[in-house]
């Protein structure tokens, strides 16, 4: 079935299972997951890590330099929430990638939306992940935000170089590790402000891999957007 007719249709909230309209959460589901945890914790503006009340950006952002200007997280990859992009991965229910890109719409229009000429890359999916699920998450849900925002969407703007173990079999740093010089970025990024999408943050070596490639490909700048950001 077509996203746009989808969007049009009756459907039920896949958290509550309340009758909504379309491929979305319902009201009382999307304010529980959209709103911060208790204490006000700001996220980080580079990578979107929750922080202390009181600081302004995270230890590691401090420490050392990044390859992207922000970071843009639609959720924290909690419950309820994480549901929703297992329902996704592993459950393999396109009609999630919908949902959860119209969550990551909204916050980007709440952070002050992003920059004229902006093009969407999806973080490319490993062999081993195409041939088990058919599909690639972080391609799905960019092909419905672009859908959303009226932006311009280019698929194989970066590939893989290798491929890698799972990553949640992996420490934090065999992640960092395993990611380096991980993607490869092509010529279609040159001179663009490119807006990388993913579907769940952890520890951000992979954004950051595709950022350092976009880069080098000649992208004038990099903003990540995910859905889920590890809290």
């Amino acid at each position: 079935m077509g996203r746009r007719l989808w969007s049009r249709i009756g459907g039920d909230c896949p958290l509550c299972g309340a009758r909504v309209a379309g491929a979305r959460l319902c009201d009382g589901c999307t304010a529980d997951i959209v709103a911060p945890p208790s204490g006000g914790r700001p996220r980080c503006p580079r990578c979107a890590l929750r922080l202390p009340a009181t600081a302004s950006h995270c230890v590691a952002c401090l420490r050392g330099p990044r390859a992207y200007i922000r970071t843009i997280a639609a959720f924290d990859y909690a419950p309820p929430a994480d549901a929703l992009i297992q329902l996704l991965k592993t459950r393999l229910r396109l009609s999630m990638a919908p949902v959860l890109a119209r969550l990551l719409a909204a916050a980007i229009r709440r952070d002050g939306g992003l920059t004229d000429g902006v093009m969407l890359v999806p973080v490319p999916a490993s062999r081993a992940s195409l041939r088990q699920r058919g599909m690639n998450p972080a391609g799905e849900i960019a092909r419905s935000l672009a859908a959303e925002l009226a932006l311009p969407l280019v698929r194989n703007a970066l590939r893989r170089r290798r491929e890698t173990p799972r990553q949640t079999s992996l420490s934090r740093r065999a992640r960092q590790q395993g990611a380096a010089g991980l993607f490869e970025g092509l010529s279609a990024v040159r001179g663009r402000h490119v807006a990388v999408v993913d579907d769940v943050m952890t520890t951000g070596s992979t954004v950051q891999a595709a950022a350092e490639a976009l880069l080098a490909a000649g992208a004038s700048s990099v903003t990540v957007l995910v859905v889920a950001r590890t809290p």
